[in-house]
């Protein structure tokens, strides 16, 4: 076991944005202090970072805790992320040195101090790789299937859009609903010919490239007989032509609206009116809702998983970068730079 380090280096929050993140959004402190372990608590090495669109929300200025979508984020506050790390050390008897686990404790730190009680042992499942913990099989995965499963109460006669297909939560709903539900018709929403292409592999019966100039043509095309079923992951102009494309009677999932987070005045919604003529419901969601269904969630997802009905192939873009880069990974987000999960490695770590 190598020895135990003393400090540790912490990415903060030094000017929380109101519009797109900035270069002086983020500080580097370095050589901080790591205090002594308290029982019941661990010492986590940071392996992985989660890269979510999400936690552009988090640290939006001004940010009212009753409004808030997930952690709130303050100046000076350590950037929160989810993460995959090593035990280093222990003071826990249900978790020994060299244990692997997840955590939102930590955020973006070299080394961070977390509650036994706070962390998810990493499944091992044979073949498969343990970073899949912060994807299909963590809080992307849950996501899917929460939202498909109890928010939009998804079923195999349905017509089912997914956007934002290609990316991290999207790719997982497009198997789920094709290949655990059945769903007659599912349509992917994806930004160019690869991505589609790779979208379609996962189980799409048709996957439309956002960024062809032939974009609009293309939804009606591939949506004659309308959608049942909208799971929204980007809001702005899609969404807003997802209104026309909307069966009478049907349910937009909103999951997520990344085509805002940094900007909001994009957000365009003049067929709104479709609505109210199509009553079509709309009910938003966050993962953390469904808390007491998480070990429910992920076995179920452990079992497709080896079944074969969630493909692991090529599920997530993993960017291996020193520590002083995390904040430049996590920026490819809004770069359309990911298939599937983003996930930052950190280098030198090693498992």
């Amino acid at each position: 076991m190598p020895s135990v380090p003393s400090t540790s280096d912490k990415w903060i929050v030094s000017n929380p944005p109101r519009r797109a993140v900035e270069e002086d959004t983020f500080s580097l402190q370095k050589d901080l202090p790591i205090p002594e372990l308290k029982d019941g608590e661990l010492l986590l090495q940071s392996l992985f970072f989660s890269n979510d669109p999400a936690q552009r929300t988090w640290m939006q200025a001004g940010l009212k805790v009753e409004r808030a979508y997930g952690p709130v984020v303050r100046k000076g506050d350590v950037m929160a992320s989810g993460s995959l790390g090593k035990v280093i050390k222990s003071r826990s008897s249900d978790f020994k040195e060299g244990t692997l686990v997840t955590s939102w404790g930590g955020g973006w730190s070299e080394y961070a101090i977390v509650p036994a009680s706070e962390v998810v042992r990493v499944p091992e499942i044979p073949g498969k790789a343990p970073e899949l913990a912060l994807g299909c099989l963590g809080m992307t995965g849950m996501t899917a299937w929460g939202g498909l499963f109890e928010v939009g109460k998804i079923h195999k006669d349905q017509v089912v859009v997914i956007s934002g297909a290609a990316g991290a939560t999207g790719s997982v709903a497009i198997q789920i609903a094709k290949n655990i539900v059945g769903c007659k018709r599912v349509i992917g929403i994806a930004g160019g010919p690869e991505k589609c292409a790779w979208v379609k592999k996962l189980g799409a019966d048709e996957c439309v490239d956002y960024k062809s100039p032939t974009f609009r043509k293309d939804l009606i095309a591939a949506t004659p007989d309308f959608v049942d079923l909208y799971f929204d992951n980007v809001g702005g102009e899609i969404l807003n032509l997802m209104f026309k494309r909307m069966a009478r009677y049907s349910k937009i999932i909103a999951c997520g609206a990344i085509s805002g987070y940094n900007d909001p005045t994009t957000m365009n919604l003049n067929n709104y009116f479709e609505v109210t003529s199509m009553r079509i419901t709309i009910q938003g969601f966050i993962v953390f809702d469904f808390a007491k269904k998480y070990k429910e969630f992920s076995a179920k997802l452990a079992q497709a998983v080896i079944e074969g009905k969630i493909s692991t192939e090529d599920s997530s873009t993993i960017v291996e970068a020193p520590f002083r880069d995390v904040p430049k990974v996590w920026h490819t987000l809004y770069t359309g730079g990911n298939q599937g999960k983003l996930l930052t490695k950190i280098v030198p770590a090693k498992l």
